[in-house]
């Protein structure tokens, strides 16, 4: 009986870029990721001020937003436009430069969210 490895699928083609490793298509047209359902959570969105490993730099982190990839972009990118600021999107955490968290809890307040400060 032979087993087949999961990790054996392609990961990057030269012809495509990145590829699924589930459904073995490029990136840009995988269809099981599409379908993901936004992470489970507690509906609890929490903003903290991080300085670690920025040299002293703090951004305001925002996780816990239960939004699918394409949404959470979207957010990201009306949040940073709103603080004026630069900023990224990490493994479905939203990251903005600068300490913006009075900024950001009145305007997920407004989006309806649950908004709690973490942190010192």
């Amino acid at each position: 009986m032979k087993t087949q490895n999961k990790n054996s699928g392609m990961v990057y083609s030269t012809e495509f870029g990145k590829m699924c490793p589930d459904c073995n298509k490029p990136t840009t047209k995988c269809i099981c990721r599409k379908n993901q359902s936004p992470p489970k959570n507690d509906g609890i969105v929490r903003l903290m001020r991080e300085t670690k490993g920025r040299k002293g730099k703090g951004v305001t982190l925002i996780t816990g937003v239960p939004l699918n990839k394409e949404e959470l972009k979207k957010l990201a990118k009306s949040l940073k436009q709103k603080c004026s600021s630069g900023g990224t999107l990490k493994d479905g955490v939203i990251e903005i430069q600068g300490d913006h968290r009075d900024m950001l809890e009145t305007e997920l307040s407004k989006l309806g969210y649950n908004v709690k400060r973490a942190g010192g």
